[in-house]
């Protein structure tokens, strides 16, 4: 069993001012690390669900009428007075597949008994939702694409209520604020991490955390020596997972403004930051052979099972993986118990820190014609629906508790870092003009090619490259 180094000062909570303006946006993948898919695209509706709809690009989305109507705030209409029929579209593919959406509808129904929700469940969500947003035909209520940038939110959706109300009931309100203005409400939160099989790092001799990359390294390396395990695995197939690693950023360097910063320096792939420390362990994982031989045939669904089993020892993902990761142990015949969650490796001021902030957020179609009954599935979704404790995510709601996933962290005294947003418009079109994709798979999944010999180039070639496109664009501020 692995143990964790304890310390008497507990978890202490960076907060730092979320900031609600236009310059503000939605994290990065840091703080809205993606809740998987899973299987093929599937429906599951507690009514019947409309087919998909298909178009071009985002970018030339239609206008909002200005005949739209805002949907009432919350609380100020009376549930059987609330009618319609809206369409959710959720990436969890696994939960409309298996029933438990269709449940929360069924709980949200006997406080809304006049409102008939459907669901579509996406696998490739991002892709499509974002094809389906050049036209009007995007569901009611949908997760906000997270490759949207947030100057754009007041295009596709309706307000919610002001920042300065929201953010005193809501966590995370800054991700989906603009001029004020709320225009998405997260629905839950999550802490970044190790996602380990504790009996296969006990077999391997370890009984301690990681404190730096090195160790980690070496603590793979000794899994490697000992076990019958794959140390690492990248789920470099299905992209999202190796996506989620743009989600350490703030946790090498323990600090909130680290996503701000990023739109000020010249070279973040140098010595010291964050990307640098970030990039150069998955390198050093996949060059020293400690992933699996092959990564163009991983599996997400899968990756499940082989962890739960021993099978492999580690992936990096978010709390939320946790349970899922739980429930595959438990099917297998495995003690769940035996599923751990470890921070980064790396200490500041003799702690461990992780990164916490919010999954998808959930937004109003502008072009909604029943705008009350999605503000109402959206309210008893993030205050009454036991989606966050089923799930075991940071929950949404301030007087929300804590998941079972963060005991660790607190009994370790792991510092838990809210990113900062002031800046985030800024990096995400600075990112965008260079061309580099800070959110996307295929940026990392190049680095695990160069690393595992099928594309040419080093790492120290490959950061060149990506401080070279970075400088160029952030002289222009991404002009």
């Amino acid at each position: 069993m692995v143990s964790v180094k304890k310390t008497s000062v507990g978890v202490l909570l960076v907060v730092a001012s979320l900031v609600a303006a236009c310059s503000s946006s939605k994290g990065t993948a840091a703080s809205s690390t993606n809740t998987p898919s899973s299987g093929a695209a599937t429906t599951a509706a507690a009514s019947t669900a409309a087919a998909p709809a298909t178009a071009s690009a985002v970018a030339s989305a239609p206008a909002a009428s200005a005949a739209s109507s805002a949907p009432a705030a919350a609380g100020s209409t009376v549930p059987t007075t609330v009618s319609g029929s809206i369409t959710v579209l959720t990436n969890r593919t696994d939960l409309t597949a298996d029933g438990t959406m269709a449940k929360y509808a069924a709980d949200f129904n006997k406080i809304y008994p006049n409102v008939k929700v459907t669901f579509q469940g996406i696998t490739n969500y991002e892709g499509d939702v974002k094809t389906r947003m050049n036209t009007s035909n995007y569901g009611d209520v949908l997760l906000i694409p997270s490759a949207l940038p947030i100057s754009e939110y007041p295009t596709f959706f309706e307000p919610l209520g002001s920042a300065a109300d929201l953010s005193a009931k809501y966590n995370f309100t800054a991700s989906g604020t603009v001029n004020g203005q709320v225009y998405g409400i997260a629905q839950n939160g999550n802490a970044n991490g190790f996602v380990y099989n504790k009996t296969v790092w006990a077999k391997a001799g370890i009984t301690t955390w990681p404190t730096t990359p090195d160790q980690y390294i070496s603590d793979l390396q000794a899994i490697k020596a000992k076990t019958s395990a794959i140390p690492y695995y990248t789920n470099y197939k299905d992209g999202w997972p190796l996506s989620s690693w743009e989600g350490a950023v703030g946790s090498p360097s323990c600090s909130a403004g680290a996503n701000d910063s990023l739109s000020t320096q010249t070279a973040p792939w140098s010595s010291g930051n964050d990307l640098f420390q970030i990039d150069s362990l998955l390198y050093n994982i996949v060059h020293n052979k400690l992933s699996e031989p092959d990564p163009t045939t991983t599996n997400w669904e899968n990756s499940k099972g082989l962890l739960a089993t021993g099978k492999i020892s580690a992936m990096w993902l978010g709390s939320w993986a946790v349970t899922q990761m739980q429930a595959a142990a438990k099917t297998a015949g495995q003690d769940p118990t035996e599923i751990g969650f470890m921070p980064w490796p790396s200490e500041t001021n003799g702690h461990l820190c992780s990164v916490i902030g919010p999954d998808y957020l959930q937004g109003i179609n502008i072009h909604s014609t029943h705008k009350d009954a999605a503000r109402a599935w959206i309210d008893w979704f993030t205050d009454q629906s036991t989606y966050a404790v089923d799930n075991g995510d940071v929950p949404t709601l301030k007087s929300g508790t804590q998941p079972p996933a963060l005991a660790a962290y607190a009994a370790a005294g792991v510092t838990l870092v809210t990113l900062t947003q002031a800046n985030s418009a800024l990096v995400n079109k600075i990112d965008n003009t260079a061309e580099i994709g800070l959110n996307s798979p295929t940026y990392r999944q190049k680095i695990v090619d160069i690393a595992r010999g099928a594309a040419g180039g080093s790492l120290q070639s490959d950061f060149a490259s990506l401080n070279s496109k970075w400088a160029a664009s952030q002289k222009t501020g991404g002009a």
